[in-house]
């Protein structure tokens, strides 16, 4: 039973409400959302022990790469086994500062992910239109920094948040229309005014998607140049495969943002399972297809996951 706790004007807990409308089909849901997170688990923590272990794939790339595995673990994590809870065993209840803690992590590593892809979309960059200063350019040191960049900058934008929700009393309800802490969700059930809240979040959103996005495409823009400046056909078509796979991991990152940025502002009377829905598409596919993306298309990291099995089979003979 949910009481107020009387120091305070935000309750102990909230209630997630799961899927609205699709509250009898939780059991069907959670197989494909528990087959999606096995699959981001499995995936990503292979991408990670297999660039940890060999010391050929100790390059910026794949330094990149084990980057970006770990967020999308941190990321699926955050939120996936809450929500199978919820599916599985009706654990609706989650603690209020539990709750600002998902929200937080949630958030903050959506954002790592986006600087993350950027980081890549630069890596390639300096690999096809700067190959000679490679090296020097993309040194060990600067890709530290650019990850202790990614962290500092989602950090600095998500603190504010928690506090921003504390200072709230929450006289609409307890119970959250949605599978997990979503900043504006939370927010919805706050007394008083959240105008600060609702342009924040809006322009954090913005800020990140917009500039990481142009970023992203100003540098293919130029990758697409120097490619096409190459003299054979081959070349070019060596050049640019190296960029599918990064190719990919940015259209299954952004795609589903437009798509539920697109939905929220077109179909605003859709019924709000269909946002929901999008929302956690969101946050499962990228986690689940990178590993899948970079397995199929790199060779490099192909060669080493077969090697590993192969190892591993051979060793059961």
């Amino acid at each position: 039973m949910l009481v107020n706790n009387i120091t305070s004007t935000h309750p102990v807990a909230f209630l997630l409400m799961g899927i609205p409308g699709l509250e009898h089909l939780h059991i069907w849901i959670s197989i494909p959302f528990c087959s999606a997170y096995t699959l981001a688990v499995l995936g990503n923590c292979t991408l990670l022990f297999i660039i940890r272990v060999d010391a050929a794939l100790h390059e910026p790339m794949y330094l990149f790469l084990a980057m970006l595995a770990a967020i999308d673990l941190v990321l699926s994590s955050s939120t996936l086994p809450k929500m199978l809870s919820l599916f599985w065993f009706r654990d609706r209840e989650i603690n209020f500062h539990a709750c600002l803690i998902q929200m937080f992590f949630l958030h903050s590593f959506a954002i790592m992910e986006s600087a993350m892809l950027l980081a890549m979309a630069f890596d390639r960059y300096v690999a096809i239109c700067k190959p000679l200063h490679y090296t020097t350019i993309l040194t060990k040191p600067l890709i530290i920094k650019i990850g202790l960049a990614a962290v500092t900058r989602a950090v600095t934008l998500m603190t504010p948040l928690p506090f921003l929700l504390r200072r709230f009393h929450y006289c609409r309800g307890t119970v959250i229309a949605h599978c997990y802490c979503e900043h504006m969700a939370v927010v919805r059930l706050a007394c008083g005014d959240t105008r600060f809240n609702n342009i924040y979040g809006i322009a954090v959103a913005m800020f990140i998607v917009v500039l990481d996005l142009l970023f992203v495409i100003l540098s293919y823009i130029f990758i697409l140049r120097a490619v096409l400046q190459l003299a054979s056909q081959e070349a070019r078509y060596k050049a640019f495969g190296t960029c599918v796979s990064h190719i990919g991991a940015i259209l299954a990152f952004y795609t589903p943002v437009v798509i539920s940025s697109v939905m929220h502002r077109v179909a605003r009377r859709a019924a709000p399972h269909v946002h929901i829905l999008l929302a956690n598409f969101y946050l499962l596919f990228p986690p689940m297809v990178n590993p899948i993306i970079y397995g199929v298309k790199t060779k490099q990291i192909r060669e080493r996951v077969l090697g590993l099995f192969l190892r591993k089979d051979l060793k059961g003979e």
